[in-house]
């Protein structure tokens, strides 16, 4: 038997239309993006009927196609249902409760207005169709070719500006040109430079490889260019690591005068700094990069993996002007001979013909929309400078980081604890409360993020961390 439909289905809705955008993608996954967004804010509630097809094509003043178009992407999300004769309705959240929601991953959210398979087959096609294939299957030496060298340089000439080409490598993903860096810079037992909570690609490389990492104290500024001066003479460091725009896990981004002051102590000492700067394009005025007030100083690494695709597996580094290559392409040599060339091949192909642009748009709207929603969710005034892909929530004090690790993950919830980003040296004088990093990306859809962080605020403030997550 057919269930009755709600008493506020009798009439189809047309509140949760917006306006399109220029430069929004194909207008029928902009129509999608409506309806996601009306849903998420629960301006669409289950059971509201939408409006027939031709109704909306009449009132956007598009073609009928589009929206059928449209309808069938929303039936295959699982935004909404055909009921024959009766319309279309929003349908009722498909969550698998059983299933973990992964909230500790940082990778980028999918693109608004942007239909990703079909960008995948075209750019693969468009690869395929200009390159030997013999050579996207054989060895190649590391570093890149000429063409991928020169896309690297492209891509980063909103963060650098104008590059010379023979100063840029591409690499097999940002942590191989950690690890490259690591090896070729320091020797085993000494010292790298790093902020009290840090990357923990860093620690993880650093201990692999038999290097310290010691933490210089930061204030709301970020590292300290005292304490620089003092912990690099202490410790007869050579290196430094920062990941200064939208740092992780902070969100922090350090201004354009702290940068300056760290770049003079990095000059004035001769120190070599690793830039980290995954999230630049995140930023809304996001500084210059310390490579722009120190370029002999600064090896400046920028993934694709956060901006684009995790799977293109290519990074690009900044070497420092004249500075050889030969010791950062031997170490990288040393354990993962060359990036994969066909992923490599696309990413080039995408960074000349604008589409990794437009994708990056895509990408940054869809984060920005996510975290305009997790803000409202979790309704916390102290993440409300936050930006990126994840946010860094306090939990009540009265929580141990990795207890609430433990009770998420028995609630389908995955989150990290401040503990994974704590340098070791920091870690018993910290005065830092319990937080946590929240990634917003890794949710198939904007319900899905809303949904996880209610439960996963539901589970923070509940009165006693002994209570049974169910």
């Amino acid at each position: 038997m057919a269930r009755p439909d709600p008493p506020h289905a009798a009439g189809h809705t047309l509140h949760w239309i917006s306006r399109f955008t220029a430069g929004g993608g194909p207008r029928y996954l902009q129509i999608v993006g409506f309806m996601e967004q009306a849903i998420s804010e629960e301006r669409l509630k289950p059971g509201d009927r939408l409006p027939p097809q031709r109704v909306l094509a009449e009132r956007l003043k598009v073609d009928l196609t589009t929206v059928t178009r449209a309808y069938g992407e929303a039936r295959r999300r699982h935004l909404l249902e055909a009921r024959g004769a009766a319309g279309s309705f929003v349908a009722a959240p498909k969550v698998d409760l059983s299933q973990v929601i992964d909230l500790s991953m940082n990778i980028p959210p999918p693109p608004a207005g942007i239909d990703l398979d079909d960008l995948l087959r075209q750019g693969v096609s468009q690869v395929l169709m200009h390159s030997d294939i013999d050579l996207l299957m054989t060895y190649h030496l590391g570093g890149g070719s000429s063409a991928d060298r020169a896309a690297g340089a492209l891509w980063l000439q909103d963060m650098l500006g104008a590059l010379e080409e023979s100063r840029v490598l591409a690499c097999p993903g940002a942590q191989s040109a950690l690890a490259a860096l690591l090896l070729s810079q320091t020797r085993p037992g000494e010292t790298i430079l790093a902020e009290p909570l840090t990357y923990p690609g860093l620690l993880a490389a650093a201990a692999q490889l038999g290097r310290n990492v010691v933490a210089v104290d930061v204030d709301h500024e970020g590292m300290r260019p005292d304490l620089l001066t003092t912990m690099a003479r202490r410790h007869g460091a050579r290196l430094v690591y920062l990941n200064p725009t939208l740092q992780n896990p902070t969100t922090h981004t350090m201004p354009a005068a702290r940068r300056a002051e760290i770049a003079a102590v990095a000059t004035r000492m001769d120190l070599r700094i690793i830039e980290d700067d995954p999230y630049w394009r995140f930023a809304a005025n996001a500084p210059r990069p310390l490579a722009h007030y120190a370029p002999r100083h600064v090896f400046y690494v920028s993934t694709l993996a956060k901006c684009l695709l995790p799977g293109l597996r290519t990074a690009y580094l900044v070497t420092p002007q004249g500075q050889s290559q030969e010791e950062v392409l031997a170490a990288l040599r040393s354990f993962v001979l060359m990036s994969t060339p066909l992923t490599t091949a696309l990413s080039t192909q995408w960074i000349h013909d604008g589409t990794a642009a437009a994708l990056t748009a895509g990408i940054r709207q869809e984060a920005w929309a996510r975290r305009e929603l997790a803000l409202r969710t979790l309704g916390d005034a102290s993440l409300a400078d936050s930006g990126g892909i994840h946010l860094w929530k306090a939990l009540p004090e009265r929580w141990k980081g990795q207890d609430f690790v433990v009770k998420a993950r028995e609630a389908g919830l995955n989150v990290v604890a401040q503990d994974s980003f704590e340098v070791a040296t920091q870690r018993s004088r910290s005065g830092l409360g319990p937080h946590i990093r929240i990634s917003l990306g890794r949710s198939r859809s904007r319900f899905e993020l809303v949904h996880a962080l209610r439960r996963l605020m539901e589970l923070a403030h509940r009165r006693s961390v002994r209570e049974v997550v169910v």
